[in-house]
């Protein structure tokens, strides 16, 4: 079964680490961001990555945990004309967009396909007790407090990885539910 990741920053990237230390081998991701020092707190990089492309930097970092996986990334821009055939061929995608605009696409060109979609709202702030797993549809699940936003809170490492740890659970039940 593969899985795909829409955008590897705080969500993205830690969902990507969790599964590769879970024995999931088969990823495809695609980001067209490049680390910054202010994404060091709570993202699956580090100091000697700032400036390199995530997409880049991710797969050294997986293959540091298990050189035999088999991931795929690009460093892509994704939108409507492009995201559906880039994830063609993944069982599973997880949504790691940041903007509002990106995650409405991602819902929009997946909505009525048959993938399995893990999506995030609410990752900001300090409080990890408002996280809470809702079912969007048969096929959609949303993962966080669905209220905090970036605008109006910091992002920590401890709930982005909440969030994550969470969604890696979802998958991994998804996957053994497979078999």
């Amino acid at each position: 079964m593969k899985i795909g990741i829409a955008g590897v920053g705080g969500t993205g990237s830690n969902v990507a680490m969790h599964l590769v230390r879970s024995g999931i081998t088969d990823l495809k991701f695609g980001d067209f961001d490049k680390i910054e020092p202010s994404n060091l707190n709570r993202q699956f990089y580090f100091f000697h990555q700032i400036g390199k492309y995530k997409a880049d930097a991710l797969i050294e970092n997986l293959k540091s945990i298990n050189p035999n996986i088999n991931c795929q990334s690009q460093v892509i821009k994704f939108d409507m004309d492009n995201i559906i055939n880039f994830f063609q061929d993944c069982d599973i995608i997880v949504e790691g967009f940041d903007k509002k605009e990106e995650k409405i696409m991602f819902l929009e060109a997946f909505f009525s396909s048959n993938k399995k979609i893990f999506t995030v709202s609410g990752i900001a702030g300090i409080d990890t007790n408002d996280i809470k797993i809702k079912k969007i549809r048969e096929n959609i699940v949303m993962i966080g407090d669905f209220k905090s936003d970036t605008s109006c809170h910091k992002l920590y490492s401890h709930k982005v990885n909440g969030v994550t740890c969470k969604i890696s659970e979802l998958i991994l039940k998804e996957i053994a539910n497979e078999k």
